[in-house]
Formats: C-alpha cells, sequence, structure tokens
C-alpha cells in the first residue's frame, strides 16, 4: 500500500470519527429529553430492560467484524454516558446544588456565622430535663465562648417507653436560659403542627434524623423565617439526604445546615457508622453548611474527641455534640454525654 493509499484512508477514518461523534451527540441529546420526561413522571432514569432491548436489536444487525460482546461493551459505555448525562441535569437543578449557586451559604444565628471556614459548635444535653440542668450547661457554653446551645424538648425515641421530652415546657426552659445567657437555641421538632408555636422559642429548627424524609414537617420547616439544621437519616444515601434538603429550600428556606450524624450498618463497636466521607462529597455537591453530630454517630464519650478533630480536618463548618452535668442520671442517652469537666477538656483539644 502506498502512502497515498494510506493517507486516504486515514482521511475516511477521521470523516467517520466526526460523523460517530455527530451520531453520539445527537443520541445524547435525545436521552437528555428522555431524561426530562421521566423527571416529570417520576419514573427511575435508568431502565434495565429497555436497555437490555436495544442491546439485543443492535447485535440482531451487528455484520462484524467486531464480536456481539465488543458491540455491547461498546454500546455500554454509550448507555451509561447518556444516563450521566441525565443524572449531572438532575443534579444541577437542584436549589441546593453547587452548580446551582456556587458560593457557600453562611447561616447567621445570634451572631454565629456557620460556613464561613472557622467551625461552629452546638452543644447542650439532650434532653431538657430542668431549668437548673440546662442553665448549668448555659454557663459552661457560655464560659468557653460559644453561641449555641442545643436541647431536646420533643424526643423522639426508638421506645414508646422511653422519656418523651417536657415538649412546650423544655422549649420555654431553652428559650429562658438562652436569654439569660444570650445564647441561639437548637431544639427539635417533631411535628409540623407545632413549628408555628415553636418559632417563638427556638432560633434554629432541628429535623432529627427519623424525620429527614416528613415531608410534610421539611415543607414546614421551609415555609418559616428560621434556619433548619436538617441530620441525615439512619440508612439514607447522600442523594436522599440532599433531596429532603430540597423540600426545604423549595419553599423559600435556603438558611440550611446538613448534619451528618452516622448511619446504621451492621457494626455494633459504635451506636451508629460515622460516615466522614460525606462531609467532602456534600460541601462539593452543595452550597449549604455541614457539621457533624459526633455524639449519635459514636454513642461513646471516649470516641466524641477524635472524631471532631477528623470532622474539621476533613472540611466540616461545625461539630455537634452533647453536655450534661451529671451524665449518669441523664433521662436520655446517659453513656454518650459529656460532663461539665470533660466538656471543658473537649473545647480546650479542639481549639
Amino acid at each position: 500500500m502506498s502512502n497515498e493509499e494510506l493517507d486516504q484512508l486515514r482521511q475516511e477514518l477521521d470523516t467517520l470519527n466526526l460523523d460517530i461523534l455527530d451520531l453520539i451527540n445527537k443520541r445524547a441529546e435525545i436521552a437528555h429529553q428522555i431524561g426530562q420526561v421521566k423527571k416529570k413522571q417520576g419514573m427511575n432514569r435508568f431502565d434495565p430492560v429497555r436497555e437490555r432491548a436495544m442491546l439485543d436489536t443492535i447485535t440482531d444487525h451487528n455484520e462484524g467484524p467486531f464480536e456481539h460482546s465488543t458491540v455491547e461493551k461498546l454500546f455500554k459505555e454509550i448507555f451509561k454516558a447518556s444516563l450521566e448525562l441525565q443524572e449531572d441535569d438532575h443534579r444541577k437543578a437542584l436549589l441546593v446544588s453547587r452548580k446551582k449557586k456556587p458560593e457557600d451559604t453562611v447561616v447567621t444565628v445570634r451572631g454565629e456565622e456557620i460556613g464561613i471556614g472557622d467551625p461552629s459548635f452546638i452543644m447542650g444535653p439532650c434532653a431538657v430535663e430542668s431549668y437548673e440542668q440546662v442553665a448549668k450547661v448555659a454557663e459552661a457554653v457560655k464560659a468557653q465562648g460559644l453561641k449555641l446551645l442545643r436541647g431536646g424538648a420533643f424526643k423522639p425515641r426508638s421506645s414508646p417507653y422511653d422519656f418523651q421530652g417536657l415538649g412546650l415546657e423544655g422549649l420555654k426552659i431553652l428559650k429562658q436560659v438562652a436569654d439569660e445567657y444570650d445564647l441561639g437555641v437548637v431544639s427539635e421538632i417533631v411535628n409540623p403542627a407545632d413549628i408555628e408555636t415553636a418559632v417563638d422559642y427556638i432560633d434554629v429548627i432541628q429535623i432529627g434524623a427519623r424525620n429527614m424524609q416528613n415531608f410534610e414537617l421539611l415543607k414546614a420547616a421551609g415555609s418559616v423565617d428560621k434556619p433548619v439544621l436538617l441530620k441525615r437519616g439512619l440508612s439514607a444515601t447522600i442523594s436522599e439526604f440532599v433531596n429532603a434538603a430540597e423540600y426545604i429550600i423549595s419553599r423559600g428556606n435556603e438558611n440550611i445546615i446538613l448534619c451528618e450524624r452516622g448511619i446504621r450498618t451492621y457494626e455494633k463497636a459504635t451506636r451508629n457508622t460515622l460516615d466522614i466521607s460525606a462531609v467532602p462529597i456534600l460541601k462539593q455537591e452543595t452550597h449549604l453548611p455541614v457539621m457533624v453530630d459526633v455524639t449519635h454517630s459514636t454513642g461513646r464519650r471516649d470516641l466524641l474527641l477524635p472524631t471532631a478533630k477528623a470532622a474539621i480536618a476533613v472540611g466540616a463548618d461545625g461539630v455537634m455534640a452533647e453536655v450534661h452535668p451529671d451524665p449518669a442520671v441523664a433521662l436520655s442517652d446517659a453513656a454518650q454525654q459529656m460532663d461539665i469537666e470533660t466538656f471543658n477538656q473537649f473545647m480546650k483539644e479542639l481549639k
């Protein structure tokens, strides 16, 4: 074969490459349109039956020289790229997406800016038990220069026989103590009907792990002018977590703090398994601040400090942990709460 013939074949190959590229891009445009239709109809983007049927049709028309297995492999890559295009389009559409808003959202609570780079801390007892109990913790929190106090007034417990919290009376105690020590209040609300009342007593609405997909609660929290701290569900994927936040922001409230609090796995050494990798993923994919609850993720006092250090090292915007004046007599989660002395040492190490 002469050089002239070789050059001619190469030119034909170059032309075919561009023809194939044009066809692949046209196919991608159609796949993109199909993805939009599926989204409107609430359908899954991936349809394995449809993919198998397309592959069978393609191989039925394959006359070589490629083997059927090679043709299938090539087209599977094209199908995969089209599916990723549909998923990327879905992520772009989300209001919480980093692609929708490149700059970080900063949530301000009582002068505390969450999401500016310096870690914030939310500390307090698991459950509000009395004025004296909350006041002792608030005094310690204030002495450390912190601005946010947590405490459970409504306690969704695994067992109906466990302490369920003081309810509205607990919120009143939190409000009284917070005002005395000039602290912001973070407390969980479990019923959409309680939000209207709760906003008079708290500065941040916490939505707990068990309510991450309580969609009516999410919509109610998104409809008020209060920051929301949203915890990841016990077995929720990151995608499900992000979509739960989308429910809130879709109602107009973008002051959302995501909180990784561990997920349920087969591991029994800790209460849950802290998914530390979720922090950088959430920071990359959303514009929302991300905190880590080291108490509920580990369930162990001896692991609170190292996991808090890990959270900050990996880029978390803050740490949440539980503090009680006397954990041994706590009405809930006695084994995982820090006493005041341990809390002071905890903060000293982190600072």
